[in-house]
């Protein structure tokens, strides 16, 4: 028999007739402020229940079903949700953990489409092959995150600290990345077959100073007055995109086709290596 009890209060929130809580059907409880840290939860079903504010950290929740969970204000540091499915294709259906702590937590595979994940700390998480579409990250932090061939298209990371990330192969197209701090993060190609893609993404505002954005595809991108200062453009596919007002002091653009682009009112003068067509105007 295994007691699940309150982390502050010790008071007994539900009793589980089982020795583990591996594959446990925990469907629609209230764990409110649940201590389940360090536990075993690996393959449990706890859809459409309530860990808000729960103690999590360290635990086991590789391949669980957790559709439709409240893990508001959670605490999941280095908690393995390697495979979880949190989220749906139907968005009524995902879970919810804004204001959740999953630093340095492992989501490699996970299912987090369309899950609420707003003002969550990602800190160092590992989100590699994650599907992410659609997901609500608005001012999250996910600096220094690790999440090559990661799935953000449409995702929302609004206002979202990327800072140091390592986003290698990852799709974020027509992803919203306004005012999005992206400084050297690596967006950069981990294979010359495969390339990181941010088509039709909306970077207005973004800071993504020092970024390595080598060998990205970026088609109809809008960095209209966004900080690329320093960056490593060389060899990018930029065809349609908006670069208008941005600050491109220092970058390198070696190798980048800029007939397409608008350009105007952005500081080229100072840009490395960029080809400018002759019938460019209103260049700074």
């Amino acid at each position: 028999m295994i007691e699940i009890k309150h982390k502050n209060t010790g008071e007994v929130l539900t009793t589980i007739e089982a020795d583990t809580l591996v594959g446990a059907d925990l469907r629609e409880m209230e764990l409110c402020g649940a201590d389940l840290h360090g536990m075993d939860l690996s393959y449990a079903n706890l859809e459409s229940s309530d860990l808000i504010e729960a103690d999590l950290r360290g635990s086991n929740l590789r391949h669980a079903l957790l559709m439709g969970v409240h893990l508001n204000n959670a605490h999941l540091c280095s908690a393995d949700l390697s495979h979880a499915r949190l989220g749906s294709e139907n968005p009524s259906r995902a879970a919810s953990m804004s204001g959740a702590d999953l630093s340095h937590a492992q989501l490699k595979d996970a299912d987090l489409r369309f899950v609420d994940a707003r003002s969550t700390r990602l800190i160092q998480a590992n989100l590699d092959r994650a599907d992410l579409r659609g997901t609500d990250f608005h001012s999250a932090d996910l600096s220094q995150i690790t999440a090559h061939h990661a799935l953000f298209i449409k995702a929302n990371l609004r206002e979202a600290n990327l800072s140091g990330a390592d986003l290698r192969n990852s799709h974020l197209n027509d992803a919203n990345l306004i005012r999005a701090n992206l400084s050297h993060a690596d967006l950069s190609s981990m294979h010359p077959d495969t390339l990181t893609a941010l088509n039709l993404a909306i970077l207005e505002g973004a800071n993504l100073s020092g970024a390595n954005l080598r060998g990205i595809s970026a088609q109809d991108a809008n960095f209209r007055n966004a900080d690329l200062s320093n960056a490593d453009l060389s060899d990018a596919v930029l065809g349609g995109a908006i670069l208008r007002r941005a600050n491109v002091a220092g970058a390198d653009f070696s190798g980048v086709e800029l007939a397409t682009v608008t350009m105007e009112f952005a500081n080229f003068s100072k840009a490395k290596n960029a080809v400018i067509p002759p019938y460019k105007k209103n260049l700074r």
